[in-house]
């Protein structure tokens, strides 16, 4: 890590409205990223980590966010509305896990991957030259004439990298990728995860990609950040997470993993029956 990191989470808690009171959903969260370093953000559904991912930009309307979010130095918790509205985008840009929710499906694909440019002064035209250049980078055959379609006309694995079109055209210092694999095949899931490791590593972007899948994990991050319950449980490079995993909720994870040439007789470990066996000291990583 350097000394000043792209992205420093220092405390960050989450809480939102409930019957009796606001909840408390991510407590306490510590979290860095160097330019151009790539980390997983990693734990079960529910577990806190898109919250903890969306808080960056401030996109859940109804949490309250306490503690610092510092990008560049810049604490985005004390920005006004507007200058928030600058940074998405340009400063970090966000891909979702489900590209057919996130584009809006009257609009053509070129207007929406145009917008984070438009909107920022570049004139239409050269904020086409850049999408059609841009798409076609990301493997869109015949870029000039789809950029012209709706997103019903494109598959999923297409729509994904129209997505991740819109997230990097401004050319941020930071991409959230949410479960970016989460919708394809196996097959497709490679392609685009290649396509984000090349792409931060030509632009000196950092990645931030958050998942459930500790097996896309190894061959993409640096370092991970393992979340249970809304806490950090554990971080650091991903080889040595993987080697010597210290925490029992990481070492159940790994245990639940399918292992080619394993005992396909055997059932795979649940969490909560492996984390109760790794707290006895019995569950092994391998």
């Amino acid at each position: 890590m350097t000394d000043t990191p792209l992205l420093a989470v220092r405390d960050l808690r989450a809480s939102f409205p409930g019957p009796e009171g606001p909840i408390e959903v991510v407590h306490g969260v510590d979290l860095e990223l160097a330019r151009g370093e790539k980390v997983a953000l990693v734990g079960e559904s529910g577990s806190g980590k898109s919250v903890t991912a969306r808080a960056v930009l401030r996109l859940d309307a109804g949490a309250t966010l306490t503690g610092r979010i510092e990008l560049d130095g810049t604490d985005l918790l004390t920005l006004p509305p507007r200058r928030m509205r600058e940074i998405r985008g340009s400063g970090v840009g966000l891909v979702f896990q489900d590209p057919l929710a996130s584009l809006n499906p009257v609009m053509t694909i070129g207007w929406q991957i145009t917008q984070p440019l438009v909107i920022r002064g570049v004139s239409k035209k050269v904020a086409r030259r850049r999408g059609v250049e841009l798409l076609s980078r990301l493997g869109v055959r015949d870029a000039e004439r789809r950029f012209d379609d709706y997103p019903h006309q494109f598959s999923g694995g297409m729509r994904q990298r129209v997505v991740i079109a819109i997230a990097i055209i401004a050319e941020p210092a930071l991409l959230i990728a949410d479960e970016p694999t989460t919708a394809l095949d196996v097959r497709v899931q490679a392609q685009v995860l290649r396509l984000l490791h090349e792409l931060a590593d030509e632009r000196d972007m950092a990645v931030l990609l958050i998942t459930h899948d500790l097996g896309i994990v190894a061959g993409f991050a640096e370092r991970v950040v393992v979340m249970r319950h809304g806490l950090a449980v554990e971080s650091g490079p991903v080889e040595e997470i993987y080697a010597r995993p210290r925490h029992p909720y990481t070492r159940a994870l790994l245990a639940a993993v399918p292992r080619i040439g394993g005992d396909l007789s055997r059932p795979l470990a649940t969490i909560g029956s492996a984390v109760e066996t790794a707290e006895e000291g019995t569950v092994s990583p391998s």
